[in-house]
């Protein structure tokens, strides 16, 4: 008997420690099975892209069951101001924002507050009876149109085959119409409201037939709307409320604290010599970069955010674990699962042949050959250089920031992902 309830008991604390998923911690990184020997080559790799003047700096971030067993800073987070990059560094995160927005998506859709093929109009007048361009003058950016064949549903924008597409960065057609609407694409420092701009888009005609093909565009900003809407609370505080403050990420805000400003990370760009130079030394009217120290009241669900690399491994930590981080459940874990299955069919998403889920890349066949990242894991990424991969075969999260656009010399980031996989020891 007594043997009996020893292995009760032990069954059940397996269960609870299973259930509470891995919580981030640092490790030797020999515990979470790395060769520190074969993590010091990707130091290298990013001192020598900072010496050749490809970025400023970065910060590289890896763990494994929830053991930290990379965590390195390198090089500067202001020239101008003479600040080294820490691990603590704030920086725009952009679309990565979109991750956390189609989760709160789904904390709404586990409480039955809408299906996802729901019409998105159901809930956003402004997006009934839909059409798409037909004809396009380039000279004065008129267009004609024709009805689309049906209603955007809410799957269509969490998989961005809407039809919607990017305002400012997307194609010269539907820049052009955006443009002449005001739609930003959502790096916004001015006292506008992410309602306006929405019910705006709302009246613009679509780039294709819903669920004709898959299209990056400003699709999770509407599903910002939608939680607005559903919740009764803005984005930022729905966010702060259901998301950061229970999983701990006091670093990630659409509009920096004062008292953090001095974290954010300098953006930086090429001049026209293909020398890396200080944005605001730069010309790109169309993006004002100091937007996340702005007094802002645009909460834009596609791109809006910075954050830190340790916040956004927690929240990538939650959904390795099936959604659940620190005693703290976000999502079932059947929720997890449906996020990261392939949603778009037979369609895909580059040559890769990579697939969407609900919010996620999914790395395919293709691009597992490339690189070595496992077939099935869920990436992302961000305008200004910073990316994201969990690869649940191997229970990783991997992250490394840099705060460059564009990206001339893009290898930085795959030498990246394929030596993560080599620095493996087991």
């Amino acid at each position: 008997m007594k043997r009996t309830f020893t292995f009760l008991l032990l069954a059940a604390f397996a269960a609870n420690v299973f259930a509470q998923g891995s919580v981030l911690k640092n490790a030797d990184p020999v515990s979470a099975k790395f060769s520190p020997e074969r993590l010091k080559r990707i130091d290298a790799m990013i001192e020598q892209n900072i010496d050749s003047g490809y970025v400023k700096g970065a910060v590289g971030f890896i763990a494994r069951d929830g053991k930290i067993a990379y965590n390195k800073s390198f090089g500067l987070a202001d020239e101008d101001q003479k600040r080294l990059m820490t691990s603590d560094a704030i920086f725009r995160i952009a679309s990565q924002t979109k991750a956390i927005t189609s989760v709160a998506v789904m904390m709404l859709f586990e409480e039955g507050k809408f299906l996802l093929d729901d019409p998105i109009s159901k809930y956003l007048p402004a997006f009934s009876h839909p059409t798409v361009v037909d004809q396009f003058n380039g000279k004065d950016s008129t267009y004609t149109t024709v009805p689309a064949k049906r209603e955007i549903t809410i799957r269509d924008l969490l998989t961005h085959t809407s039809g919607i597409e990017y305002a400012q960065i997307g194609s010269p057609k539907m820049k052009a119409i955006y443009d002449k609407a005001s739609i930003p694409a959502g790096f916004v420092a001015d006292k506008i409201l992410l309602a306006d701009v929405m019910n705006k888009l709302g009246h613009l005609p679509l780039l294709h037939q819903p669920g004709e093909r898959w299209t990056y565009g400003m699709n999770i900003d509407v599903l910002g709307y939608l939680v607005e809407k559903v919740s009764g609370k803005s984005l930022d505080q729905f966010f702060k409320e259901r998301i950061f403050t229970p999983l701990g990420m006091n670093d990630t805000y659409f509009y920096i604290p004062s008292a953090k400003q001095n974290r954010l990370v300098a953006a930086y760009t090429f001049d026209k010599n293909g020398h890396i130079a200080n944005w605001s030394k730069a010309t790109f009217p169309a993006f004002d970069v100091n937007y996340p120290k702005a007094n802002g009241t645009y909460y834009a669900g596609g791109a809006g955010l910075s954050s830190t690399v340790k916040d956004y491994a927690i929240f990538l930590q939650m959904l390795l674990n099936g959604g659940i981080y620190n005693d703290q459940r976000l999502l079932a874990r059947h929720t997890v699962e449906l996020m990261t299955t392939n949603q778009i069919g037979d369609l895909n998403i580059n040559p890769d042949k990579d697939k969407f889920g609900l919010g996620f890349g999914l790395t395919s066949q293709n691009s597992s050959a490339k690189l070595g990242i496992s077939e099935g894991s869920f990436a992302w990424g961000g305008f200004y250089g910073t990316l994201y991969w969990v690869d649940p075969k191997e229970h990783l999260v991997c992250l490394l920031f840099v705060q460059n656009w564009p990206f001339p010399h893009n290898q930085i980031q795959d030498k990246f992902r394929a030596m993560v996989y080599q620095a493996l020891n087991d």
